[in-house]
């Protein structure tokens, strides 16, 4: 399960450092539900995943979510079989003094579709539902956790089609 709230900011968060930077790419072969592949790499190395995700609860805040490694070779084939310019994205991880974890993405870095969003994930709803944004309320001002067309999966369709 995945319980997350999501918000549209401007540029990286000042006064928090990194602990963590990924650079992505990621793709869509199915929308509704969602089958996604990601490449995930930093220092250590480089990962490929193969996600389905179901359709979010009331609120946006929690849906199904399976992630499974698969070998580049497999990555390679799929991302053949979609045939669209995946998604690029710099992901920054930014560990908060309550113990979570601020995850500030830039996507498609350098193109006229640029923009960033910032995400924290969280063991309950309860605990989302509770979560107090403390000094990054300005940071975290604009929420679009459940709003329709906020979703990663939306993006791609609007800007790499939707078959």
């Amino acid at each position: 399960m995945e319980i997350e709230r999501k918000w549209l900011v401007k540029d990286w968060p000042k006064g928090l450092e990194a602990v963590r930077t990924l650079r992505m790419r990621q793709g869509y072969i199915a929308l509704r539900p969602t089958v996604r592949i990601r490449e995930e790499a930093d220092e250590a190395g480089v990962e490929y995943i193969l996600c389905f995700k179901g359709k979010a609860g009331p609120g946006g805040l929690s849906r199904t979510e399976i992630e499974t490694p698969v070998e580049r070779g497999l990555f390679l084939q799929l991302e053949e079989l979609i045939g669209k310019p995946l998604i690029h994205k710099e992901q920054r991880r930014y560990p908060l003094a309550d113990g979570l974890i601020l995850e500030v993405n830039q996507v498609d870095p350098g193109t006229k579709d640029e923009f960033f969003y910032a995400e924290v994930e969280f063991a309950t709803e309860e605990q989302a539902l509770g979560w107090k944004r403390g000094v990054l309320a300005e940071y975290l001002a604009r929420e679009v956790t459940g709003e329709k067309g906020q979703s990663m999966a939306d993006y791609w369709a609007k800007t790499r089609g939707e078959g």
